[in-house]
C-alpha cells in the first residue's frame, strides 16, 4: 500500500474518530416520559454539561410533555445535591416552567473534584448560556434557592449578566468571606463539619453531618485542651482541607473577592432582585450585605426585600408559625415558595406583581400583625434612639440565669440617653486559661422569649420604661468604646425588649464582632493595648417589632470566650494558630460609659 495514501487514510479516520467522540461527549439525554397523577413530564436527569475549562456540570431537566412552544426555565443551582432533586424540578414545571436544577462541579454525576465556592462565577453562567440554547426554551431564566443556593445566583451575575437571565430569587444567602464561614471576622465551628457534609462524596455525607454528637464533643475537645484553632481537624483525626485553606484567609482578600461581585461589579446587575431572610436567620448578614451592596453601586437597583420572624429554612420555603417560643404573628406566615413563583410570574410572563411588595424594603412588625413597607432600608424609621452605656446602677431587678446554670436575681445598668464622664467604666475580666468557667453561657441568647436573662460576666443594661408604644424597625448601630490590655478580643451584643410582666424577648440573633476587624474587613487593625479606642458596629442584623408601653430596651454586651467560635487571645497573631499558652495574663475591658447604642424607630 502506498504510504501516503495509508497516512491519508489513517488521518480521516482519526478524525471521524474525533468527531464522533465529541458528539459523543456533548450529546444531550433524550428525554425520557415519565407520569405522575395523571400528569406527563418529559425528564432528563443525566445531563452533563461541558465547561470551557473542560468540568462537566449534571443537570436535571423536567418539563410537562403538554409544553409545546418554548418557555421560560426556573433554573436552581446547588452544592446540596440530592437523590429528591427531581422533585424540586417538578415543582418549577407544576408552574408552568422549564425545571432545571443543575449542581456544583464535582457533584452528582460530574467527574471532577468538588470544589465549594470557587467555580459557581463561571459554572452557573455556562448553565444559563446551555440553558438559553435549548429548543425548549425562550431565552428567559430565573434563578432562586436559599443559602448556598443564594450565594450561586450573585455569583452567576459577578463578571456580567447573562441576557437570557431575567431575575435571580436569592434567599438568606450566603455570603463567602463576609458571612460564613466567618461573621464580622469571627469563624464559627458550624462551619467546620459543612465541609465533609457537601465534599465527601457526590451526593451529601449526612451519617457523618448529622452526628451532633460527635461535633459538640469535638468543640468541647478543642475548647478544653486548648489547641490551635487550625489544628480542630488532627484532634477530630479526619482531614478537612478546604477547612484549613480558608483560615488562610482571615481578611476579605482576592480569595474571597473572586467568588462573588465586588464593589463596582455590583454597579451592571440591572436585573430585578427579590431578597427573603428572617429576624431569626444566621444568613441576614449576607442578604445585607448584597442589598447594601447592591444599591450603593447601582442607585437605580430593583432590588426587592421580604423579611420577617423567620429561621434560616423558614425563610425560603414555609416559615413555621412557632419559633423558639413565640407564636409569630398570623400576617407573618406566608408560603414563601408561592410568593417566588408569583414573582417570576411577574417577571417572566407579564402577570401582575406580588401584592405583599407594596415596596422595596417589605417587613412584619412582629406583635402588630402586620406588614411594613418602605422604598429604602434607612426609610423603615423616622428617628433614633441614643444610649449610652454607664456604670450606674438602674435598681432594676431581674431573674438571671447564670454562666454555671445557677439562677438568681441580678440587677442592670443603666441606659441614659445622655452621656456621662467618659472616664468612667465597667470593668471585665476573662481568664482564657480557665476553662471551668464556661462563660459561653453569657450570649445572652436561647429563646426568643424568655423568663431569665444570660448575662454570665458581661453587663446588662436597662432603659426606663416607655411611654408609649412605638416601632422599632431595623438594625441598631452606634460604636463601643473599649480599652483593652492585648490587642485584640471579640465580643457580643444582645438586644431585648423586656416586656412590663419582665420577660425578655430577643429581637434578633446577637451581633459578634472583633474588634480588630471594626473598621475593615479587609484589613485588620489591631488595638494597642490600654489605649482607650471607639469600634463602630458591623453588620447587625435587622428587625422590626412593636414596643409596648411599659416595655424597656435591655442591652448585654459581653466577651467572647466560647467553644463555638474561634477563640481570640489578643496576641496580634494568627487567631487560628494560637493556643492556650498564648493566653497569659487574663483579658482586661474596660467598657467606657461614652459608647452608645443608636435605635431606629417609627414614632407615631
Amino acid at each position: 500500500m502506498n504510504k501516503s495514501f495509508s497516512i491519508i487514510t489513517f488521518g480521516i479516520a482519526y478524525i471521524l474518530l474525533n468527531l464522533t467522540s465529541c458528539k459523543e461527549q456533548n450529546r444531550v439525554q433524550a428525554p425520557r416520559t415519565l407520569v405522575e397523577n395523571g400528569t406527563a413530564y418529559l425528564v432528563q436527569d443525566s445531563i452533563l454539561i461541558p465547561t470551557a475549562d473542560g468540568a462537566k456540570i449534571h443537570a436535571i431537566v423536567v418539563r410537562k410533555s403538554e409544553m409545546k412552544e418554548p418557555s421560560p426555565a426556573v433554573l436552581f443551582h446547588t452544592i446540596y445535591a440530592r437523590k429528591s432533586d427531581l422533585d424540586r424540578a417538578k415543582k418549577a414545571a407544576n408552574h408552568g416552567y422549564v425545571g432545571v436544577v443543575s449542581y456544583t462541579r464535582g457533584k452528582g454525576l460530574s467527574p471532577d473534584s468538588i470544589v465549594p465556592y470557587k467555580h459557581e462565577a463561571t459554572d452557573t453562567y455556562e448553565v444559563i448560556d446551555w440553558i438559553s440554547k435549548q429548543d425548549w426554551s425562550n431565552q428567559k431564566v430565573g434563578m432562586y434557592g436559599g443559602s448556598y443556593v443564594g450565594f450561586t445566583q450573585w455569583a452567576a451575575a459577578k463578571n456580567k449578566v447573562h441576557p437570557a437571565l431575567k431575575t435571580i430569587v436569592p434567599s438568606v444567602s450566603a455570603a463567602p468571606g463576609i458571612a460564613e464561614p466567618m461573621e464580622n471576622g469571627i469563624h464559627w465551628n458550624f462551619h467546620y463539619p459543612w465541609h465533609h457534609y457537601v465534599s465527601n462524596n457526590k451526593y451529601l455525607d449526612t451519617t457523618l453531618y448529622y452526628n451532633g454528637q460527635r461535633w459538640h464533643n469535638l468543640n468541647m475537645k478543642w475548647y478544653e485542651t486548648g489547641v490551635a484553632y487550625n489544628a480542630m481537624d488532627s484532634l477530630d483525626g479526619l482531614p478537612n482541607p478546604q477547612f484549613r485553606e480558608r483560615l488562610l484567609h482571615p481578611t476579605y482578600d482576592t480569595y474571597w473577592q473572586h467568588m462573588m461581585p465586588y464593589k463596582e461589579e455590583f454597579a451592571h446587575i440591572n436585573i430585578p432582585v427579590l431578597a427573603t431572610t428572617g429576624y431569626y436567620d444566621g444568613g441576614q448578614v449576607g442578604t445585607q450585605y448584597y442589598l447594601k451592596e447592591h444599591t450603593k453601586y447601582n442607585t437605580n437597583a430593583a432590588h426587592y426585600l421580604v423579611i420577617g420572624p423567620y429561621t434560616h429554612f423558614g425563610a425560603q420555603e414555609k416559615p413555621s408559625s412557632h419559633i423558639f417560643g413565640y407564636d409569630i404573628d398570623a400576617v407573618a406566615q406566608i408560603d414563601i415558595t408561592e410568593l417566588i413563583f408569583e414573582w417570576f410570574d411577574h417577571i417572566l410572563k407579564g402577570k401582575a406583581k406580588p401584592a405583599l411588595l407594596q415596596d422595596k424594603i417589605n417587613y412584619q412588625v412582629m406583635g402588630a400583625n402586620k406588614w411594613g413597607h418602605a422604598p429604602a432600608l434607612q426609610a423603615m424609621a423616622n428617628d433614633t434612639l441614643r444610649y449610652y452605656l454607664n456604670n450606674r446602677r438602674s435598681g432594676v431587678a431581674f431573674a438571671s440565669l447564670f454562666g454555671t446554670g445557677n439562677h438568681g436575681k441580678d440587677e442592670h445598668y443603666t441606659l441614659s440617653d445622655q452621656p456621662l464622664d467618659s472616664n468612667q467604666y465597667l470593668e471585665q475580666v476573662i481568664d482564657f486559661t480557665d476553662r471551668s468557667n464556661l462563660t459561653w453561657n453569657s450570649s445572652g441568647w436561647r429563646t426568643i422569649v424568655a423568663d431569665s436573662l444570660m448575662v454570665g460576666g458581661g453587663f446588662s443594661f436597662v432603659t426606663k420604661p416607655f411611654e408609649s408604644d412605638f416601632e422599632l424597625n431595623g438594625s441598631f448601630g452606634g460604636e463601643i468604646s473599649v480599652s483593652i490590655n492585648k490587642k485584640d478580643f471579640d465580643y457580643t451584643v444582645v438586644l431585648f425588649e423586656q416586656t412590663p410582666d419582665g420577660k425578655f424577648f430577643a429581637l434578633t440573633l446577637p451581633y459578634k464582632a472583633r474588634a480588630s476587624f471594626a473598621h475593615s474587613h479587609e484589613r485588620r487593625q489591631l488595638l494597642t493595648p490600654c489605649e482607650k479606642t471607639k469600634l463602630p458596629f458591623g453588620i447587625v442584623r435587622m428587625t422590626s417589632k412593636r414596643i409596648s408601653k411599659g416595655s424597656r430596651l435591655v442591652v448585654v454586651i459581653n466577651g467572647n470566650k466560647e467553644p463555638f467560635t474561634e477563640l481570640n487571645y489578643g496576641t496580634g497573631k494568627d487567631i487560628s494558630e494560637e493556643t492556650i499558652q498564648d493566653a497569659k495574663e487574663p483579658l482586661i475591658i474596660k467598657w467606657y460609659g461614652d459608647g452608645y447604642i443608636e435605635i431606629p424607630i417609627m414614632a407615631n
